[in-house]
């Protein structure tokens, strides 16, 4: 299929017709990664890294964790 590159403000804008952001699964708003590989544009669909809490909890050492922070008095009904 062939589409034409066109003039969005500054930028330049490329039209995806419904059926290939139907098999992309692509919709209004999505985050896309551009990149040019040997002199070819490619769009592909953003998929967030997701991380595991024990991932997360590895990265916490004794020099990046902070001290008790505090908050003031309670409010409300607060269990302290």
């Amino acid at each position: 299929m062939q589409t034409k590159v066109r003039m969005w403000g500054n930028s330049l804008a490329l039209r995806i017709p419904r059926s290939f952001a139907i098999e992309a699964q692509v919709e209004d708003g999505a985050t896309v990664e551009l990149s040019v590989e040997d002199g070819t544009l490619r769009v592909r669909r953003h998929r967030p890294r997701t991380q595991r809490l024990s991932q997360l909890m590895r990265k916490v050492t004794p020099r990046n964790l902070h001290a008790e922070v505090a908050t003031g008095t309670r409010v409300g009904r607060e269990a302290w």
